[in-house]
């Protein structure tokens, strides 16, 4: 396995250096390098580093390095920055195999294309949504793996199969189930600070949502619930803290700034999240799990299919990120969204896709290795460097693998509309990785093998697809033609 602190020195080196790097944040899979000019990133130098998966210039430079080690070279970055005058250990160079020499140029210019259609206002506002969320996923995936675990122990306790784990399982409910509880805190915190504002007070804004002592207050003459409008609630009600700071800044006499923004943000902000914004967004709440459960209670499989379909496509748009609070929200109602585990199956799609390419480019050993080099990380749910690398670039096997995610999606999305729910109790993972977070309305067996039973599917459906029409007669013969003995590596 790749050293960490290797990977983060040559890392920041292809970055432009150490003083380029202006913020180091991480999700699930992800490296986030926020630096101050991007024209000094070399991104061939950063894709060839060891472990490095693949990279996406975004409004952040991400770096994909897959679950566990991203943690570890993040930590390593930045206590690389801590020593401003350590030396930049120089990078490897980057070497492509010739046959995948255009697949590579072609995802590349995708990804700028797609870089500029993105910038936009919506989008940009939907990326600084994300960013909110986007810390939060370590906690949700590890207090969802403990429910998960702490669900099997009570089903045991209850059948009487397991009795030694009844004063267990309390203790496993507190673990679990202290984050969400405050979720909307760390929620306002982190707004607060996208936003321009100070994160505590934003998260002191947003603590009044969960505090008991709502339920004394009566708006229009109903009382008010501890929790109401969840995560919705939150983010508005920090948003809200943060211009209003922003606005008090600008006049407040810096003699007693400190003394009267901090009290005039809270007491405003926090009046108007008790009154109209817990009322409004406990409405947008109720609606989003209405919808989304009764979009797939009476949809089925056709809803499934078009979810699953599209997801990919609103990625490359930048949209699926206005899902992540509906996400947020939904396991904040119920324990898990229903929306992941179909979402899911569009990289089982891609999955299958690459399978049947790498049977039929038998005489191309560059496109082939860059499949064996990222389809364990698509198993796991990583699927850019199958994305950007293989299945995009050529075009009509990116369109045949959104067909197989699409019928895994319907599969999930039947025994939805029969009654067997299907959700996962964190966001970030998907793939195999996604197991140990599923649950439903049947309990954790069967929405594991109903998940299971989705992927499957979808790499069937996903290989048949790309398999017979994912290839023209004339783009198979070109490309097994290619022949090359120095192989590719995954591009993103």
């Amino acid at each position: 396995m790749a050293d960490p602190r290797t990977i983060a020195t040559q890392a920041a080196a292809a970055l432009g250096g150490p003083r380029n790097i202006a913020d180091v944040e991480n999700c699930i899979t992800r490296l986030r390098v926020t630096v101050r000019d991007q024209d000094a990133v070399d991104q061939d130098r950063l894709r060839a580093i060891d472990g490095v998966l693949g990279v996406v210039m975004d409004d952040t430079v991400q770096v994909v390095l897959g679950p566990g080690l991203v943690n570890d070279v993040a930590t390593a970055m930045e206590a690389d920055r801590a020593e401003p005058n350590r030396a930049e250990a120089p990078g490897a160079t980057t070497a492509y195999g010739t046959d995948a020499a255009s697949l590579r140029d072609r995802g590349q210019q995708i990804r700028s294309d797609r870089k500029r259609r993105n910038q936009t206002p919506v989008k940009a506002f939907l990326r600084r949504i994300a960013n909110i969320f986007l810390p939060l996923i370590p906690a949700l995936i590890a207090c969802g793996i403990i429910a998960g675990l702490n669900g099997v122990l009570i089903n045991l306790v209850t059948r009487g199969a397991a009795p030694w784990a009844a004063p267990i399982t309390p203790v496993l409910a507190a673990v679990a189930s202290g984050f969400m509880t405050l979720i909307a805190v760390f929620v306002g915190m982190n707004a607060a600070k996208e936003f321009g504002g100070t994160p505590i007070l934003g998260g002191a804004v947003a603590a009044i949502i969960p505090f008991a002592g709502v339920a004394k207050v009566t708006v229009a003459g109903e009382k008010l619930a501890p929790g109401q409008g969840g995560v919705i609630g939150a983010l508005l009600a920090a948003i809200l803290a943060a211009y209003l700071e922003r606005w008090a800044r600008r006049w407040a006499p810096a003699s007693i700034s400190m003394l009267l923004v901090p009290t005039f943000v809270v007491l405003v902000a926090g009046v108007l999240t008790i009154f109209p914004l817990m009322t409004v967004s406990g409405w947008v709440a109720s609606g989003i799990g209405t919808l989304a459960n009764g979009l797939l209670q009476h949809g089925g499989a056709f809803a499934g299919l078009v979810l699953a379909g599209l997801f990919l496509p609103l990625v490359m748009l930048g949209l699926h990120q206005a899902l992540i609070p509906i996400h947020t929200t939904l396991i904040q109602q119920t324990g898990y969204t229903v929306l992941l585990p179909i979402l899911a199956m569009a990289g089982a799609g891609q999955v299958g896709a690459a399978i049947a390419l790498y049977l039929r480019l038998k005489h191309n050993a560059g496109i082939r290795q860059t499949i064996r080099s990222a389809l364990p990380a698509g198993f796991l749910g990583v699927g850019e460097p199958l994305i950007y690398g293989v299945t995009l670039p050529l075009g009509r096997p990116f369109v045949t693998a959104c067909i197989g995610g699409a019928v895994g999606g319907g599969f999930v999305g039947l025994f939805n509309q029969l009654g067997v729910s299907v959700g996962s109790t964190a966001i970030g993972p998907s793939g195999w990785a996604l197991f140990p977070l599923t649950n439903g309305s049947r309990g954790i067996g069967a929405a594991i093998a109903v998940y299971a039973g989705g992927l499957l599917v979808g790499y069937l459906a996903g290989f048949l697809a790309t398999y017979f029409f994912g290839l023209s007669k004339e783009d198979l013969e070109r490309l097994n033609a290619e022949a090359t003995t120095e192989p590719a590596p995954p591009t993103v």
